[in-house]
């Protein structure tokens, strides 16, 4: 049996280390949608800083996306709650017209979104949200069925910046099954969202599918243990790639001219390559972050045109348009600049 199906309430004591991060944090968004995970965020929240002498001001906000009848009824539930636990509270609505498909994700936005809006308003630094262990798990799951790379495969950090405000996930370490004991502890009540089991969407699609991946050892502890391991990998060799810019910039200022040696790029490992193009290419370019795989197809151009020239770095001429960047070698220098911008064509939207 998994370890996360013996689950046990977190106490007091285990709350504050959850939290210990941010106690010196000025105020807290906390993402509170009313489901077991978030419910038991602000109660743990709420439990931590009423425990210190002095501790961040907590905000909880719900966000009510208006794609269900019972959607309202739900975030009033979220704020009694949240005054039996004296947190202060509020509601926001995702008005507008919403799309016919990709409406997880477009919902996703609108939460982040408004949730940073909130933040900002109340001065808060973060931005609590409730993923957990199994969170962590499925989106692994997700990642690497589309091919992503070590840095996808990394999955949800504990803490990264969104928006200009700071998103932490104090619970990416629990799993779903403590909380819920948390909460029945407690004797408190919660929603059950009915699109969590819809199997029109991935992530519900894959969550029927773990009990099936637990029998053979790849459990929400074992995939979230994977993630962490991608994580310390990807972040070591994000520090290579800065050494590699490091070493690039400094031949530079030795050669005073544009560009850098296509020579010293081809001397390095492919994965360190692609990561100094995606770089260069999102800085350069004005169309967005530039996708791995056509990063990768690129630098696969690149070597091919190199072994076309008879590996003469001189002869080597090279030019492709990527996310708004262009990418040129020629005289063995590698120049990664903006490309121009597209015309429209006046009456066409």
């Amino acid at each position: 049996m998994s370890k996360d199906k013996i689950a046990k309430a977190i106490s007091v004591a285990e709350a504050k280390s959850l939290f210990a991060d941010w106690k010196n944090a000025s105020a807290v968004v906390l993402a509170v949608s009313g489901g077991p995970d978030s419910v038991a965020l602000m109660w743990l929240a709420a439990r931590w800083r009423a425990a210190m002498k002095k501790g961040p001001r907590l905000i909880a906000v719900t966000v009510d996306h208006d794609l269900r009848d019972e959607s309202a009824k739900e975030a009033r539930d979220v704020k009694r709650l949240a005054a039996s636990v004296a947190v202060e509270h509020r509601t926001l609505r995702w008005v507008g017209k919403k799309p016919k498909t990709g409406i997880p994700a477009a919902a996703r936005d609108a939460r982040y979104r408004l949730l940073a809006d909130a933040a900002r308003s109340a001065r808060a630094s973060h931005i609590f949200t409730a993923h957990t262990r199994n969170d962590q798990a499925e989106t692994f799951i997700m990642r690497l069925s589309r091919g992503s790379g070590i840095g996808g495969l990394a999955s949800m950090a504990r803490q990264s910046a969104r928006d200009g405000i700071i998103l932490a996930r104090p619970l990416l370490d629990v799993s779903k099954a403590q909380l819920i004991a948390t909460l029945k502890k407690a004797n408190i009540d919660f929603t059950d969202d009915p699109t969590n089991r819809d199997t029109r969407f991935m992530r519900p699609r894959l969550r029927e599918l773990m009990p099936a991946l637990e029998v053979e050892g790849a459990d929400a502890r074992s995939l979230a243990r994977a993630a962490a391991r991608m994580a310390r990998a990807n972040a070591a060799l994000e520090k290579m790639a800065d050494g590699a810019e490091r070493y690039l910039s400094k031949l530079e200022e030795m050669n005073r001219v544009g560009g850098f040696s296509f020579a010293a790029f081809l001397a390095m490992s492919p994965e360190i390559r692609i990561r100094l193009l995606l770089r260069f290419i999102d800085r350069a370019g004005h169309e967005g972050p530039a996708e791995l795989g056509k990063v990768e197809a690129v630098l696969e151009q690149i070597d091919r045109a190199y072994l076309d020239a008879n590996r003469k770095y001189d002869s080597v001429r090279f030019k492709r348009t990527l996310a708004g960047a262009v990418i040129s070698i020629s005289r063995n220098r590698v120049e990664i600049e903006p490309a121009p911008r597209r015309r429209t064509r006046l009456g066409r939207k």
